[in-house]
């Protein structure tokens, strides 16, 4: 007589002819439970870890590449964002192109040259006299400067490409660390009383700094411009001495860092849109693990991130989708 043979099913685990199979169990679980959840459960839902409504923001360089990116971020979550540039003319059409019913916030355009000292102090005493605190600081303004052919074949031909070259001079470092470095300085501890005032208006939040630096402040590859990759070193560790003095004294103030990749920004580009964007092909970028550029959804969760965790204070995070695992440190 010929037996019943079973066909091969491509999984693993036991067969059954169909009269052997045991009855499958069911478990019915109603969609909505009767009982009341527990009330921790309110406070880790996205909306309320997330949200940024009634928050004050001013992100410097908030005009176009990252700091737009940012303004954008912070706005569309519910913050009221005043962006500072030199060019009125791009921060007023960041504003009317940003603007409108599909953010919950607001983005502000203030003219001003964070690279002075006597401008942060205008734009303290203008945000002072409109908002009773600072609730979000971002220092994103920043310039790269001259290259370098660092490529040589002699010590002389080193010498001719690094210090004798017409742009090697003291005068394009200061410029550099003017910008990246010491208007970090001077606009953190500025606006230190207006970012105080944020735990006052808001129970439970401390005011933020958040520093933007670069993966190129960390490679020991000084990439053909190391004016730029000094300046941003710099810029990390002053972060770090700035969130330790902060909380040294006592203030409800936290102060990090970000270490972007490569992102698109009229800097990466030299260049931008009639919407204040930049683009980066994506084949051009496919050495590091990320197989792409930077993308404005991975900048901005990084700074939400920043801006809601009350527990990160001095810390330097990196965004650069792998590229410091190519390069080294």
């Amino acid at each position: 007589m010929k037996r019943n043979t079973i066909p091969f099913l491509p999984f693993v685990g036991p067969v059954y002819r169909v009269r052997d199979r045991p009855a499958p169990s069911y478990r019915f679980i109603s969609q909505k439970s009767t009982e009341m959840s527990h009330p921790s459960n309110q406070n880790i839902i996205s909306n309320a870890l997330f949200n940024l409504k009634g928050r004050v923001a001013l992100v410097t360089g908030g005009g176009s590449g990252i700091g737009l990116m940012i303004t954008q971020a912070l706005a569309v979550n519910g913050a009221r964002v005043y962006i500072v540039g030199r060019t009125e003319e791009k921060l007023d059409t960041v504003a009317k192109k940003y603007n409108g019913n599909d953010i919950d916030g607001e983005i502000i355009p203030l003219q001003g040259d964070v690279s002075k000292k006597e401008e942060i102090a205008r734009l303290y005493d203008e945000i002072s006299k409109r908002e009773k605190c600072l609730c979000i600081l971002v220092n994103n303004a920043g310039t790269a400067g001259a290259t370098f052919q660092q490529e040589a074949r002699s010590p002389e031909e080193a010498r001719k490409n690094l210090f004798e070259d017409e742009h090697a001079t003291f005068e394009e470092w200061e410029k550099i660390y003017r910008v990246n470095v010491a208007q970090i300085y001077f606009t953190t501890t500025a606006f230190l009383p207006l970012l105080a005032h944020s735990t006052e208006e808001h129970t439970g939040y401390s005011g933020t700094v958040i520093n933007i630096a670069s993966v190129s402040g960390l490679l020991k590859d000084p990439q053909h411009h190391p004016a730029y990759n000094a300046s941003k070193s710099a810029a990390i560790h002053l972060s770090r001495m700035l969130a330790n003095v902060v909380a040294q004294n006592g203030f409800k103030i936290r102060i990090n860092s970000i270490s972007p990749g490569v992102f698109p920004s009229e800097m990466t580009t030299e260049g931008s849109g009639e919407d204040q964007k930049s683009h980066i092909p994506k084949e051009k970028y496919d050495k590091v693990p990320a197989r792409r550029p930077g993308k404005e959804e991975d900048i901005a969760r990084a700074v939400i991130h920043l801006v809601v965790n009350q527990y990160v204070n001095g810390h330097n995070e990196l965004i650069d989708g792998g590229y410091s695992l190519i390069d080294g440190y």
